[in-house]
């Protein structure tokens, strides 16, 4: 499976972005799909997840009521809607697929195919 994601860029606080992940190789419909975030000198931090066969999702307390994670299985494509956004939301972020047990959704080593990233800078 390869993921590319996009949508990445400046925005100012309070303003959307909607990140993609598109993937190619294999139908996401196998797999679950998970957003994180990283910045310099930390660790990848789960940001939210769609799962493969309800297609429920989940989310990380930070970012509930702000940051929606929804698929297109036609389209093979994940995408992270984000609004409200803050200067520390400010990271490079990735999404990843995999077959991760419900239990292990927000652990990255769970998954096993991973994007290049996508930069997000929040800033005035």
């Amino acid at each position: 499976v390869q993921l590319v994601e996009s949508g990445g860029g400046l925005v100012q606080p309070g303003g959307s972005l909607r990140l993609s992940c598109a993937a190619s190789g294999r139908t996401f419909r196998d797999y679950v799909v998970g957003w994180f975030r990283q910045t310099p000198g930390n660790e990848r931090e789960f940001v939210a997840a769609s799962r493969r066969n309800t297609g429920s999702t989940t989310s990380a307390d930070f970012v509930k009521g702000r940051f929606t994670v929804s698929r297109d299985n036609v389209a093979n494509t994940v995408y992270l809607q984000m609004n409200s956004l803050k200067p520390e939301d400010t990271a490079v972020y990735y999404c990843a697929a995999g077959r991760a047990k419900l239990s292990e959704t927000s652990n990255p080593k769970a998954y096993n195919y991973w994007g290049q990233g996508t930069l997000v800078t929040v800033s005035s």
